[in-house]
């Protein structure tokens, strides 16, 4: 994939880093972070949201096979609860970098900001769309919370978790109040908290 915007690209190992999961009430917040292989391209790496849940399945194995280096980290709703969603996703993705190995040399990271990191960092707006190491990252962290989700859908099929993956639908809201709060639901988010405040 080109990158489009991008006069500089560093020399060396590059990681790209994305999360997942910083809306829903439930679940940990996903990040995960690749350094692909220049000799093993992958077709069709885009935004994991621009991709079919069968597309993003198939990348998420293929990445894993001819990426050079990935892994996968979370923060759990504990963590989210104590620092809040954004330190929380730092935390995740620089527990994702760190996991790697090799180690980059740089990495750029989807979004805004960047976590504390031992290599130099970049934030790229719109990343999963525009560098290629970062729309790998998305994937993998796309399918593998969607899959926490999935799992816990098994366990408490009257909440949807399938459906919704633990955004504030309103079908999710509804069973939320219906049904209560679940050890994995994050508490300082706003309509898990008043439901508790209630009780």
């Amino acid at each position: 994939m080109d990158n489009p915007g991008f006069d500089f690209r560093p020399a060396g190992l590059v990681a790209g880093v994305d999360e997942v999961g910083r809306g829903p009430l439930i679940g940990d917040v996903v990040a995960a972070a690749v350094i692909l292989d220049p000799a093993r391209p992958i077709e069709g790496l885009t935004d994991s949201k621009k991709l079919s849940a069968k597309k993003r399945e198939r990348l998420f194995d293929e990445i894993q096979e001819r990426a050079l280096a990935w892994s996968i980290a979370s923060a759990s709703p504990a963590e989210i609860d104590e620092i809040n969603i954004l330190h929380a996703s730092m935390l995740a993705m620089r527990r994702a970098v760190l996991a790697l190995d090799p180690q980059p040399e740089y990495a750029m990271i989807d979004g805004n900001r960047c976590p504390e990191l031992p290599c130099p960092s970049e934030p790229v707006v719109k990343g999963d769309l525009l560098i290629a190491e970062i729309s790998a990252a998305s994937i993998l962290a796309k399918v593998y919370r969607d899959r926490q989700m999935e799992e816990l859908h098994a366990r408490y099929p009257e909440y949807g978790f399938a459906g919704h993956k633990g955004y504030p639908t309103k079908a999710h809201l509804q069973a939320l109040a219906t049904h209560g709060v679940l050890p994995e639901y994050r508490r300082s988010f706003g309509p898990v908290k008043r439901l508790l405040n209630q009780e």
